[in-house]
């Protein structure tokens, strides 16, 4: 049931995991009840991940910063280099 209040009793949960195939997906944000919820989530996405990192996200850091974006665009990766990594 998705109501305002059952909205607000879930914590975003960030996660750094490698991938079954060997890639560090970083910055993996998923929202849950609880930190076992929030894996159960990202282990249905991510078969056989194995989890580097994980940290909840606290409301003050969820607001969006203004040097925020600046740092992720040099360190995001480009669609062609997402391609080039499928197409292996």
């Amino acid at each position: 049931m998705n109501t305002p209040s059952a909205l607000k009793t879930t914590t975003k949960f960030a996660f750094r995991i490698r991938t079954r195939h060997g890639l560090v997906v970083e910055h993996l944000m998923i929202r849950g009840r609880d930190e076992a919820d929030a894996e159960r989530k990202l282990r249905q996405m991510y078969l056989h991940c194995e989890i580097l990192e994980r940290s909840i996200m606290q409301p003050a850091m969820l607001q969006p910063a203004r040097t925020a974006p600046a740092k992720r665009e040099s360190s995001a990766i480009s669609f062609e280099e997402v391609a080039s990594l499928i197409s292996k």
